[in-house]
């Protein structure tokens, strides 16, 4: 799984986000106590896999900020959505530019991600 990830938290209390875009959102948070936050959201549209990753990322965010995470690192299997992420590849598709903005919206409630 590729990693989202911008500096060291070795000094950090570090939550763990695990994101899995498909028709049904499977997303696991990981508190830095070890818990782990299991959860699933079903689509009630068609959702295409990079849409579906994106859709995923944005929802987890907002779920590990409720939960109380400010130093969140994220794991996906979608190295296009890291790269985009990190602004290493730039989105073309609307939907997917409407995305990281949302995504960038949210990465300024953390101190980390």
């Amino acid at each position: 799984m590729a990693e989202i990830s911008l500096e060291d938290t070795s000094k950090t209390k570090k939550w763990l986000l695990h994101v899995d875009g498909s028709s049904t959102i499977q997303g696991s948070i990981t508190s830095p106590q070890g818990e782990d936050l299991k959860f699933a959201v079903k689509f009630d549209f068609k959702a295409y896999n990079n849409a579906a990753e994106y859709k995923a990322l944005v929802i987890d965010m907002k779920m590990a900020h409720e939960a109380g995470a400010r130093h969140l690192i994220a794991y996906t299997n979608s190295q296009l959505l890291v790269k985009q992420v990190e602004d290493i590849y730039e989105a073309k598709e609307e939907n997917m530019i409407q995305y990281l903005q949302q995504i960038a919206e949210l990465k300024t409630s953390f101190d980390y991600f």
